[in-house]
């Protein structure tokens, strides 16, 4: 799957910015202390590690389009809280009833299920509150933000992917297959280089078309690649039980084309996301985005 891509290098010096910032957050206003134990269970899901795919890719778009990445924190941050609200959520034994995440017990397993789904409900609402109240901008960029990353995230993204998934009312063939995944998994992946862009006032129609096509190939990439770790990896390398998607009668690459087409289809979507990022920021610092793209194509975990 990754002949002739080699070893490649993780922008970590924006992961432990990241989590730097993630380790500094603090979700209860004075007075109401009598929830300390709802943020315990945001944090222990929020800070469990992970490679901080989402808003890492926020600051390494930045950086492409030479924005000061100190400016994206925020957005960044409110990516991570969300994708991780995802994660609590998949992992309720009403979705995929698993027991791991990151290598330690899943928050339901860990706080009990009510309190994931809380859990999970407070990491959402917090990042757009986080959003509203310390994101810079022009005040029409910072809403544009916010609502590209609702409708990432909404009947029109990630959860109408996930409706999708559960309910197994994808289309048919390779076309359902796509649209099953680039809601459910590549939307908020396509939020975390367009918002950066919002943000900034990036508004040429050349430009905006190519990154929507370099962050719509990348969704679809990592998506490939992770059914192919579902069948080739094992839980410690994942962090998570293996084999869980045939387990649960899940539509994947893997289960619709065979292990060897999916790695070319990866071969393929990996080689069109790197000709997209080239025709999106021809003259910009798009080195982090293509160590990111290397890293989704050839990444083990």
């Amino acid at each position: 799957m990754s002949a002739g891509i080699g070893i490649t290098r993780y922008p970590d010096e924006l992961r432990l910015e990241v989590q730097s910032y993630l380790e500094q957050m603090s979700f209860i206003d004075p007075g109401i202390e009598a929830v300390g134990g709802l943020q315990d269970a945001m944090r222990y899901s929020l800070l469990a590690g992970g490679k901080r795919i989402r808003p890492v890719l926020a600051l390494a778009t930045a950086r492409a389009i030479d924005v000061p990445k100190e400016r994206m924190m925020p957005i960044a941050a409110a990516l991570e809280l969300i994708h991780t609200y995802s994660l609590i959520h998949d992992d309720l034994p009403a979705m995929d009833d698993d027991d791991l995440r990151r290598g330690r017990p899943t928050c339901h397993r860990a706080f009990g299920e009510n309190v994931a789904i809380l859990a999970g409900d407070g990491l959402y609402a917090e990042a757009f509150r986080h959003v509203m109240l310390f994101q810079e901008g022009e005040p029409s960029a910072v809403l544009a933000a916010a609502a590209e990353l609702a409708t990432a995230t909404g009947v029109n993204g990630m959860v109408g992917g996930q409706y999708l998934d559960v309910t197994a009312t994808a289309r048919g063939g390779a076309d359902g297959l796509r649209q099953l995944h680039a809601l459910k998994t590549g939307r908020l992946i396509g939020a975390s280089i367009l918002c950066p862009l919002l943000l900034a006032g990036v508004s040429g129609p050349a430009t905006m078309s190519a990154f929507q096509s370099f962050a719509s190939e990348l969704g679809v990439l990592f998506q490939i690649v992770d059914d192919i770790l579902d069948v080739t990896g094992t839980d410690d390398a994942l962090g998570k039980p293996q084999g869980s998607d045939e387990r649960l009668g899940k539509r994947t690459y893997v289960s619709e084309f065979g292990l060897e087409r999916a790695r070319e289809l990866a071969a393929d979507s990996h080689h069109n996301a790197r000709a997209s990022l080239a025709e999106a920021a021809p003259d910009g610092h798009t080195d982090q985005l293509e160590q990111i793209t290397d890293f989704i194509y050839t990444r083990t975990n």
